[in-house]
């Protein structure tokens, strides 16, 4: 079987995986996409932190623009029981002058756009295969798919998950724990509007989220314990949708689910090194967080943009897009972000476990200065810390 030499591998079908495939392809570089055909995905992302600018730069926007919904405010509200909970909180995009902190879409359409446009590249090229094996050399990184078919590559970028086999390849460990916690996703339709109005509520469990999608609909992530959420999808749509809208609050009136429940583990973590042995890790390969900010894809996206600047450089000075100095460069671009997003995360989804009353006393504090202080509200928005737009 012929050998398919390029200059980057990408290993990974996801949106990030196939962002920073079409970024190194349109950078020059002759690239390769490992991945099999998606999975039926019937979640939703809200982009934020600047992916929408990235997606307009990738010129994937303007399809996607019109089935996506506004976030135009975000609401972070305590509805547990605890003696000390914090006040609701109320930001409103127009305070920095934006239309909205971002949009909400369709992960499968996000994926079919990103593929799309990645086919239509003439230095790129689908494997519609998985990785079975990845080898980093001196060299270059030679990767068999699962039907045989051998690559080389001059960097490979592992974009496969959270149990990456192309990060084990690398030699880098993902240092995580497992929350006492699992998810559900799904979307809702409600009687109410929902007047593009991201909200989450803070229990004791994890947080529960609701965000906007076209007309009277929502996607949900609903965090908490394993055994609640083992109870929560055993139930019939009817079941699941009224207590959905118990647990929102009625917020949004009655509730009735649409489509497939999914339900998943939570994990928390990020990668000890972010690039190693001609590898750069994006995506779940580098981080994995609990859904709280909408950060994990977000993240993933400016993993994908870095690593699309880190090798156009190198193609247009005529480098190594696998040398040192490019796995040194896109390390110093993405480190602060993902340790200290995967920090902060986690930290968050911590206070809502604990039964420590001070630290609930000192979060309701912190959140009534950042909703109260002009500055500091300004501030928190602008870096993103609540899941907003970061310049």
């Amino acid at each position: 079987m012929t050998t398919k030499a390029c200059d980057v591998a990408v290993v990974g079908g996801g949106p990030a995986g196939l962002l920073a495939a079409l970024l190194a392809a349109r950078s020059g570089a002759v690239t390769v996409l490992v991945a099999p055909p998606p999975p039926a995905d019937t979640r939703t992302t809200a982009l934020i932190g600047g992916s929408v600018e990235i997606l307009k730069a990738a010129r994937v926007w303007d399809a996607l623009a019109s089935e996506a919904a506004p976030l135009k405010s975000l609401r972070i509200a305590d509805a547990g029981r605890r003696l000390f909970r914090a006040p609701e909180a109320l930001f409103h995009a127009e305070e920095l002058g934006l239309e909205a902190f971002g949009w909400n879409v369709a992960n499968a359409r996000l994926t079919a756009l990103l593929t799309e446009a990645l086919r239509a590249e003439p230095n790129a090229e689908i494997v519609p295969q998985a990785a079975a094996a990845s080898r980093p050399g001196e060299d270059a990184v030679e990767i068999e798919a699962a039907d045989g078919t051998p690559i080389t590559a001059r960097l490979a970028i592992a974009a496969d998950g959270r149990r990456s086999l192309m990060r084990e390849a690398a030699g880098v460990t993902l240092k995580s724990r497992r929350a006492p916690q699992e998810a559900l996703a799904f979307s809702v339709s409600h009687t109410r509007e929902h007047d593009f109005v991201s909200t989450e509520l803070h229990y004791e469990e994890g947080p529960f989220t609701l965000v906007p999608l076209p007309g009277k609909r929502s996607s949900l992530v609903w965090a908490c314990q394993p055994e609640r959420a083992e109870r929560l999808a055993g139930l019939s749509p009817e079941e699941l949708g009224r207590a959905a809208t118990e647990a929102a609050g009625r917020l949004l009136g009655p509730m009735t689910v649409e489509g497939r429940v999914g339900r998943f583990p939570i994990e928390i973590g990020s990668a000890l090194r972010l690039a190693a042995n001609r590898t750069l890790l994006v995506g779940e390969a580098a981080h994995v967080l609990p859904p709280i900010g909408a950060q994990g894809l977000n993240l993933g996206f400016r993993d994908a943009a870095a690593a699309g600047k880190v090798v156009a450089r190198s193609i247009a000075e005529g480098r190594d897009p696998g040398g040192d100095a490019s796995l040194r460069a896109y390390a110093r671009a993405r480190s602060a972000d993902v340790w200290s997003r995967t920090a902060a995360t986690d930290l968050l989804n911590r206070s809502l476990l604990t039964e420590f009353a001070p630290l609930h006393a000192a979060r309701g504090l912190g959140l009534a200065a950042i909703s109260r202080v002009g500055p500091l509200r300004r501030f928190v928005m602008r870096e993103g810390l609540l899941g907003g737009p970061q310049f």
